[in-house]
């Protein structure tokens, strides 16, 4: 058989706007990075000098464990209330939805400086045996709720209404035939949402709480605010002392960059491992 059509020769597509955007990029970042090393007030100098100071580096342990007992706290509990949410009894749902609209209604630094003023409200902890004059423990409130314990608190309970928003959604993508084969096969509730449930639903949660953990790693920085004795409290010490706010303010942003670009780097790689045998979209 034979065919008089020509040789078709293929062409790629030139993406000249694509180039040229690129290098408006670059050339704005290059103007911007000029700009920055050229004003005397950054001091490299000083950023040195502080950069591995002990009390920044206290500070800098003090971000990390807050953030992993605000996170462990907050989606153990969010776990709780996604479950309440999702629950036919009215009372539990009720509880659950008020517990979510008051915690995510309010600013989170509200929520801290209302912790760090408890004993304001409450000036003594007091605890009794219920029909009994018998005192089990009674502590002023300041001496208990430090602003350490103050932030915990805040972060963790804050951090419990979004979870639970999360976990809720990721429970609720998985299919509800799910639910019913296992219900068929004799399984509890519990045992279906720890066995089958939560499994397939920590696909879609992972992301999101993935976005959450940075969030709050970098929301501790609020917790200077009631000297929690965070990163951002120990910066703020140092440079009321020498007035060096810029250096100082770059040491905090130095260290926050290199804490968030570590948990980007797990955050993918757990996203890899609970997405395996699911197509992967994307926009080119």
């Amino acid at each position: 058989m034979t065919s008089d059509t020509e040789t078709v020769r293929v062409v790629p597509v030139r993406h000249y706007g694509r180039w040229l955007t690129a290098l408006l990029v670059v050339g704005l970042a290059a103007l911007f990075i000029r700009a920055l090393l050229a004003s005397p007030n950054l001091e490299p100098a000083t950023i040195g000098e502080y950069l591995f100071k002990d009390y920044i580096l206290d500070g800098v342990v003090t971000t990390l464990w807050l953030t992993l007992l605000a996170m462990v706290v907050g989606t153990t509990g969010g776990v709780l209330l996604a479950v309440m949410r999702l629950s036919a009894n009215p009372v539990l749902r009720g509880v659950a939805w008020a517990f979510i609209w008051v915690f995510r209604g309010t600013p989170l630094l509200v929520q801290i400086i209302f912790f760090g003023f408890l004993g304001a409200l409450f000036p003594r902890l007091t605890l009794t045996v219920p029909f009994t004059d018998t005192v089990l423990f009674d502590q002023p409130t300041s001496v208990v709720v430090t602003g350490t314990v103050a932030a915990v608190l805040a972060l963790s309970l804050n951090e419990m209404a979004y979870a639970a928003e999360v976990i809720r959604g990721g429970i609720l993508a998985v299919d509800a035939g799910q639910t019913e084969a296992a219900a068929a096969l004799g399984m509890s509730p519990t045992l279906t949402l720890r066995r089958v449930v939560l499994p397939q639903a920590m696909r879609v949660i992972i992301p999101p709480m993935g976005n959450e953990t940075i969030t709050m790693l970098k929301s501790t920085a609020l917790v200077s605010i009631i000297a929690g004795r965070d990163l951002m409290t120990a910066v703020q010490t140092v440079y009321q002392g020498n007035y060096k706010v810029i250096p100082l303010l770059v040491v905090a942003a130095l260290w926050y960059l290199a804490l968030v670009s570590l948990l980007s780097a797990g955050q993918w790689f757990v996203e890899r491992r609970f997405g395996r045998g699911f197509a992967r979209g994307g926009v080119r």
